[in-house]
């Protein structure tokens, strides 16, 4: 049985729910990371017993399926709206996986611990299968089902790999206290010397001839060459 089909205990003495236990865990995550949950002191948020808190969860990986969960819901507000009114969604498939792309990096810089766990098993919870639903459905009908589910692969394997260099990139920054420009004065020496050897040519043109972008457009034109790849498997003839 799953986190979200056992049924809650009574809330005395202290009110207590499961709705209040992830707000305190997402807010501890957001200014610690993982490392900074625990059931220990998400109860002492609460001003709980940390006993109490088993009632309602039995793991910290349940407490972290949760708050995955919740911050989910951040992506799909528009779309949940939208349903309540009886609008359609948008018929355009890159737009659509285009759309949940960059919500699910901004959720990400939201709540950057969020990172660490993308890319694992599916999320199970009500908003997570909403993401789900919504990622499949705007490819619905364009090719048969396993077409459907490996270019939804391939647009989450890009999303994850490049929001995780992404959020690394901002550890690193953090934990140095040097910017992207000033590791890249501090290190500009060391690369200077190893490409005048002449032993790295392609990555001596990358670093003299290439353009510098921020990470919003890296991701940007990422995205949209493998929404181009995604594209030419789906006009291909089915068989």
């Amino acid at each position: 049985m799953t986190v979200w089909d056992r049924p809650e205990p009574p809330t005395r003495p202290v009110p207590l729910d499961r709705e209040r236990i992830v707000a305190a865990a997402v807010a501890l995550a957001d200014e610690g990371g993982l490392e900074a949950v625990s059931l220990r002191k998400v109860a002492a948020r609460l001003n709980a017993g940390p006993m109490r808190l088993y009632g309602f969860i039995s793991t910290k990986e349940e407490l972290f399926d949760l708050m995955v969960d919740e911050v989910q819901a951040e992506i799909l507000p528009e779309e949940r709206q939208e349903r309540e009114e009886g609008q359609d969604r948008p018929g355009d498939w890159r737009e659509a996986l285009r759309v949940l792309s960059h919500r699910t990096r901004r959720a990400v810089l939201r709540h950057e611990w969020l990172a660490d766990l993308l890319g694992g098993r599916p999320s199970l919870g009500p908003n997570g299968l909403a993401v789900t639903e919504a990622t499949l459905s705007a490819l619905d009908g364009l090719a048969d089902v396993d077409t459907v589910i490996r270019a939804v692969e391939t647009v989450g394997a890009y999303c994850t790999g490049a929001i995780r260099r992404e959020i690394a990139n901002l550890r690193a920054e953090r934990a140095t206290g040097l910017s992207k420009r000033d590791w890249q004065r501090a290190s500009g020496p060391h690369v200077t010397r190893m490409l005048a050897t002449g032993r790295f040519p392609a990555l001596s043109r990358a670093v003299y001839d290439g353009t510098d972008v921020d990470a919003e457009t890296s991701f940007a034109t990422g995205l949209e060459w493998v929404l181009d790849a995604v594209a030419a498997r789906l006009d291909r003839p089915r068989t």
